[in-house]
């Protein structure tokens, strides 16, 4: 499993987050980041060229070395300023209410204790901070989330810990954040796979 997990793997998430689907998702979320942004689970460095000019910093955190390295050739291209950081969302090794946005997407699902990282997010947030997120998950259709609870198993096993069938809206309220802004919808492609919550959060 070294070889997929170490080579294989990251290229294989790499190539499926450059769906051009998700190109909307992205200019939505991050065009709306400001100040010093902290990227949770920042990959490759995909979002990098959508933060525009409120945009002071991105810390970008990432526990993959490989795809941290990834990203450091995009940020040379960038406009913004980025910092990289090789860390654990469920340790973030920042100073509470240092950040002023927090972004996520499409990694709440593949965090292996994300109520954890989601306390830390709040933590590092000023208390006008936002987080911005946009994740796949649980359908609120019974047939397509019964095809998620049946598929995330071996899911999990091919995509590097990823879990089709977190329920986002409650992980985040449960995690002490007001959510001023939720939009959900299927984006083209198979349904199990393609639910999406969008949105913002404030801590509460």
């Amino acid at each position: 499993m070294g070889f997929y997990t170490d080579l294989v793997l990251p290229r294989l998430c790499d190539l499926a987050m450059r769906n051009r689907h998700l190109v909307p998702y992205r200019r939505r979320v991050i065009g709306a980041a400001q100040g010093r942004v902290l990227e949770i689970g920042s990959g490759s460095g995909l979002n990098l060229p959508f933060y525009g000019d409120r945009v002071q910093e991105v810390l970008a955190l990432e526990p993959s070395a490989r795809m941290i390295t990834l990203a450091r050739r995009k940020s040379r291209v960038g406009t913004v300023p980025a910092a990289f950081i090789e860390a654990s969302a469920e340790e973030i090794p920042l100073d509470s209410g240092s950040v002023d946005t927090v972004v996520t997407t499409w990694t709440l699902c593949t965090i292996a204790h994300a109520p954890a990282a989601l306390a830390e997010m709040r933590r590092v947030l000023r208390r006008r901070g936002r987080l911005l997120f946009v994740e796949h998950g649980a359908s609120p259709d019974p047939r397509v989330r019964r095809w998620q609870d049946r598929l995330t198993p071996a899911w999990q096993v091919l995509s590097g810990g990823c879990h089709l069938n977190r329920p986002i809206r409650d992980l985040i309220e449960t995690s002490g954040f007001h959510i001023d802004q939720f939009a959900t919808g299927y984006m083209p492609g198979p349904k199990p796979l393609t639910f999406m919550s969008e949105g913002s959060a404030r801590p509460g």
